[in-house]
């Protein structure tokens, strides 16, 4: 399959972080060597939308492509890597829940209107990418990791406002991240820090967790939880576990999307960069994602990756072709739909 917006060679299976505000000349060595699809931000890479802008165009002349994406975890809330004073203050997602129980469609409006300003953010630096709609369904015991990142715990519910979310997200011309496939809600621990092991039975699953990704299996990219579900697979967590992403993710889900697996460089993990990275493709990821702009560790992921390959490259061109260019916006009337329907909490 070939696509005109992309251009030869085939980028590598993995996206990486940088360190700082601007690229050093070792990470610029190494991303045109290692031509990594792309790339991902956070609050240390971003200081004002001049820098940010910046350093975007900069990490895709590193390799030559200006269509390669750059992604950035933008939820609102707590998890939010642009905000004030250059960006504003979104939400956390919990909030759309909250007004869902009296004002369902007032919820799903709002939602929408919030990720279409959200885009627009992005957008105008050259972010294209956004690690959201969260998708996760906590459930009472769990670690707070999740907490009011998640639409509530109404797995319907979840569902629709996800569906609203990447309905503005696709609008501002925003790649949507459905996560954490096939669900980090019932975590008892920190997947940052520590290995989650999830002992649920898959009707407990199936009814809850899965749900809401079952629901939204047409989204272009989802990202993989680290957590084992000892029901389907007693070893390995779902970014490393053919059962997980082949018999539940791809299978059971039918999700055909783009799946890149969560941080690699994440405690939960265990095992050398390259050894974890292995695994994950080996297991059904289709790309590898590294956040911490590690050099030595993001060396060592550059011997263990290769050219995506063709089912992976597919997905990722019939993603790119969903989304499309960035509709008409009124930035002023979205910001008021969301501000006063939120008020109604009050």
């Amino acid at each position: 399959m070939s696509d005109d917006t992309v251009t030869a060679p085939r980028p590598s299976a993995i996206i990486y972080g940088c360190a700082g505000t601007k690229l050093t000349e070792t990470e610029r060595a190494l991303f045109a060597e290692v031509n990594p699809l792309g790339f991902i931000l956070f609050a240390r890479n971003c200081e004002d939308p001049d820098q940010l802008s910046a350093l975007v165009a900069d990490l895709r002349a590193s390799v030559g492509r200006k269509d390669a994406p750059v992604l950035i975890d933008q939820e609102g809330g707590r998890v939010q890597r642009l905000g004030p004073p250059h960006w504003p203050a979104y939400p956390p997602q919990h909030q759309f829940a909250e007004l869902a129980e009296t004002h369902e469609g007032r919820a799903k409006s709002a939602c929408e209107a919030n990720a279409r300003l959200i885009a627009h953010d992005l957008m105008t630096v050259g972010i294209d990418v956004d690690c959201l709609p969260l998708l996760d369904v906590p459930v009472a015991g769990a670690h707070d990791v999740i907490g009011d990142r998640a639409f509530g715990t109404n797995p319907e519910v979840v569902a629709m406002l996800g569906k609203a979310v990447i309905r503005g997200l696709m609008k501002g011309g925003v790649t949507p991240i459905i996560k954490h496939i096939p669900g980090h809600g019932r975590a008892g621990v920190d997947s940052h820090k520590e290995l989650p092991v999830v002992s649920a039975t898959m009707d407990e699953l199936r009814t809850t967790d899965f749900a809401p990704f079952a629901a939204l299996n047409d989204a272009p990219w989802a990202m993989t939880a680290h957590v084992i579900y000892s029901a389907i697979d007693l070893y390995a967590p779902a970014t490393l576990s053919k059962a997980v992403i082949n018999d539940v993710i791809r299978g059971e889900m039918g999700f055909n999307g783009l799946l890149i697996s969560d941080d690699v460089s994440m405690h939960a993990l265990s095992g050398e960069m390259g050894e974890r990275a292995g695994k994950s493709l080996a297991a059904g990821c289709d790309v590898v994602l590294h956040c911490n702009g590690d050099m030595t560790e993001m060396q060592a992921l550059s011997a263990a990756t290769q050219a995506m390959d063709d089912p992976a490259w597919d997905r990722y061109v019939a993603g790119r072709k969903a989304v499309g260019k960035p509709d008409q916006i009124d930035a002023p009337a979205l910001e008021y739909l969301v501000s006063s329907s939120l008020a109604r909490l009050t």
